[in-house]
């Protein structure tokens, strides 16, 4: 029963690192798009974006909606090709804890009280899927993975 557990075992291993990569690909093109699409939305409305960053209080709303948009669309651009991943994921990172503290911060605050609410704020999947990238990073079908090392570890 040992050997059995374990060579079954050993396959889910093989299978899931056969997926690593194919997944984190995914998650790049996807939520790279998204950051691009929402920081471009910032950038060509900014008046608008500016109107909103206003109306949280955040100091010089026009240079912060400039920078969130920046970071945002080209940042978004950089992750859906793998490159600079590590440098990237944690910029994206520190914009949607912005994002939370100041425009959710009632779903933040409540994290471990409404969960409910806490993943349904519209950070929170741009964050997960920055962690994640993060994390593991952006997998051996990246352009990281061909410029930096052929193993596909950044």
């Amino acid at each position: 029963m040992k050997s059995l557990c374990s060579k079954l075992d050993s396959a889910l291993v093989f299978i899931g690192c056969l997926l690593q990569s194919p997944l984190l690909l995914a998650i790049r093109l996807f939520w790279g798009w998204q950051f691009f699409l929402s920081g471009k939305g910032k950038l060509m409305n900014l008046e608008r974006t500016t109107s909103f960053f206003e109306s949280l209080h955040l100091p010089m709303p026009k240079l912060n909606a400039i920078a969130a948009g920046s970071v945002e669309c080209f940042g978004g651009l950089l992750l859906m090709a793998g490159l600079l991943t590590r440098f990237v994921s944690p910029a994206l990172i520190f914009t949607m804890i912005v994002a939370y503290v100041t425009a959710d911060n009632e779903a933040l605050r409540g994290a471990f009280r409404e969960p409910d609410k806490f993943t349904a704020a519209a950070p929170f999947l741009f964050l997960f899927a920055s962690v994640i990238v993060f994390a593991f990073g952006p997998g051996k079908l990246s352009l990281d993975a061909m410029v930096f090392n052929k193993s596909g570890k950044t």
